[in-house]
């Protein structure tokens, strides 16, 4: 990401200088200041919910999302950033997949060999939740975000979740780069859900020009 200089030229942002994206801002947040503003991310959480269209028979939960957002800080490692204009427009948020690969576990079939060293050596970091409040102006907010995060983490692989029938939220991931290795099984909510990876730096005409459509959200567990 980069901040407009005082004559108008691109530059990166230092330290937790907020990056410029045309009107909205870019900022990192620790695990304080993430507590500190859940309520209104809450509310973001239920808005994007509700524009969704996969959405439509089973209400937002906001104190499900508290809950959940609690869990998720408590990760070591948990990182964050923000999209601000007036407010929060947008969140992206994960932690560092652990060395020993526990995150993995229930994998369908063999993890690729790549995935496992960078897995051994630090280098993954998981995205857990995109949310986006739904605006035109905001489409392509999520991608930024998520890749703002990744590289603020200097992993060499992102790595997330995604309901296998949430379509959308798949075309979008996909069309930016992001590649689908297969499913994985969470006894937790007891469902399969699709893998995909993303190379840290990497850049595909596809993925330059992907857009996500309407307001979207996952939930990777």
């Amino acid at each position: 990401m980069t901040a407009r200089s005082e004559r108008g030229r691109q530059r990166e942002p230092r330290g937790n200088e907020p990056a410029t994206m045309d009107a909205v801002l870019l900022r990192r947040v620790n695990r304080w200041q993430a507590q500190a503003v859940s309520g209104e991310l809450a509310d973001l959480y239920v808005d994007s919910r509700e524009a969704s269209p996969r959405e439509a028979c089973r209400p937002p939960s906001r104190q499900d999302f508290l809950h959940r957002l609690t869990a998720e800080i408590r990760r070591p490692g948990f990182a964050m950033v923000i999209a601000e204009r007036d407010g929060p427009v947008g969140c992206a948020f994960g932690f560092p997949v652990r060395s020993d690969g526990f995150w993995w576990l229930g994998f369908d079939g063999a993890l690729p060999r790549g995935i496992e060293r960078l897995t051994e050596s630090g280098g993954v970091f998981a995205i857990t939740d995109v949310l986006v409040r739904p605006h035109p102006q905001d489409r392509d907010v999520a991608r930024r975000l998520q890749e703002r995060l990744l590289t603020d983490q200097h992993a060499a692989l992102g790595a997330t979740l995604v309901d296998r029938f949430d379509h959308q939220a798949l075309a979008a991931l996909r069309s930016w780069g992001w590649l689908d290795v297969g499913e994985i099984w969470r006894p937790v909510k007891a469902t399969l859900l699709r893998m995909l990876v993303l190379p840290v730096g990497e850049r595909t005409p596809a993925r330059s020009a992907g857009r996500a459509h309407g307001a979207w959200t996952w939930w990777p567990g």
